[in-house]
């Protein structure tokens, strides 16, 4: 009788589990570049398209909570339901955008060409318009800050929220740094420091946002080279106890301690563009512009070397690791395909066709039953 309740008791155990355990669950959202589309994949299979989101040509989704947000190249920010795959509502900040913050009152457009930057309501209702006679790319949030680089006045802006992040908010310039350096063109940010960097300048700029005190970074670039596809930072390439910045016009990748004190200048087989850090932060995949669209590199983050090497039937346009299996996703657009990489053997385990001139990987974690 008594191994009878024993065994009971274990068979209840064993069925509860499973059914009340959260599972892990990632949905890649890809930009389908020509066709005003985002593929869906999920569990290594085509989901859906989402359709009408106007221009992808620089399509940029970010998420928050159980938001997505997305902008177009045209001008447009979109929310929408990432479990459901179908767009909420829309709002048109200007005729082109180029990047977008969220806060946890605040949605913040940096647009081109009417030389703004829109402050929204999650729902995408207009707050109010900043405007600043340039156009603004790297914006970034730091407490409440809003930093954001300036690429026609060489000058990096710094506007505060006077309301200090209660109800909504209300921007005032707060600091300007001026003739940081010619075209500033991205940024990222790592705790209290901004980071930015020029098209035309051979070094990148460090705000500390603790003190509000800007120092240029001298770069050692060799025989500069026209540059195709201007580099993206990105938030990814910070970690593991080193800054990797892209070179501009040089075949290589910088690392840097926190402190940005120069570590290696890593020779690279073309003018990087993306430097995607692994999730563990061991290895960094880099991408090219040019003759070596079609390339990629992985780094290992200790030693600072190249470790792989994979080439493919088009140009790749961006990478991202996955953040719950070993794998890497690469968009190989001119072969309209998006490869999947198993990034502890090192190789392709699985090609997907379904995707029509794919670029930015967008990856959404869930937990479900």
């Amino acid at each position: 009788m008594l191994k009878k309740v024993i065994y009971l008791i274990t068979a209840v155990t064993v069925l509860y589990v499973p059914l009340s355990a959260n599972i892990k669950h990632e949905k890649i959202f890809i930009i389908e570049r020509e066709s005003s589309s985002v593929a869906v994949i999920e569990n290594g299979l085509p989901r859906n398209h989402m359709l009408h989101m106007h221009n992808m040509n620089h399509g940029v989704m970010k998420f928050y909570n159980k938001d997505g947000y997305l902008i177009s190249r045209d001008g447009y920010i979109m929310k929408f339901d990432p479990m459901k795959e179908k767009k909420i509502t829309e709002y048109k900040t200007s005729k082109s955008a180029i990047g977008f913050v969220i806060a946890k009152n605040y949605v913040a457009v940096a647009n081109y060409d009417d030389k703004s930057v829109d402050i929204l309501t999650h729902d995408l209702k207009l707050i109010e318009k900043l405007k600043t006679g340039s156009r603004n790319v790297g914006i970034k949030i730091y407490k409440n800050y809003l930093i954001f680089s300036e690429m026609d006045k060489d000058s990096i802006a710094v506007y505060k929220d006077i309301h200090t992040g209660k109800g909504l908010p209300h921007f005032k310039r707060y600091k300007e740094f001026k003739d940081v350096g010619i075209m500033p063109f991205d940024a990222m940010i790592t705790d209290d420091k901004y980071i930015n960097g020029f098209f035309k300048s051979p070094w990148f700029g460090v705000i500390d946002l603790k003190t509000m005190q800007f120092k240029k970074n001298q770069l050692k670039l060799n025989n500069r080279k026209p540059v195709l596809k201007v580099p993206h930072f990105g938030f990814w390439s910070i970690g593991g106890g080193k800054i990797f910045i892209p070179a501009v016009g040089d075949n290589k990748v910088f690392a840097y301690t926190p402190d940005f004190k120069f570590i290696k200048a890593i020779a690279t087989e073309g003018l990087p563009v993306f430097t995607a850090l692994s999730p563990d932060k061991k290895y960094l995949a880099v991408t090219f512009s040019g003759k070596k669209f079609p390339v990629i590199q992985i780094i290992d983050t200790k030693t600072l070397k190249v470790i792989k090497r994979f080439k493919f039937n088009g140009k790749v346009l961006h990478l991202r690791w996955s953040n719950i299996k070993p794998e890497l996703f690469v968009s190989v657009n001119d072969a309209n395909k998006l490869l999947v990489i198993n990034t502890k053997g090192w190789w392709i385990k699985r090609e997907i066709f379904t995707i029509k001139k794919p670029s930015g990987i967008f990856l959404y974690d869930y937990e479900g039953k």
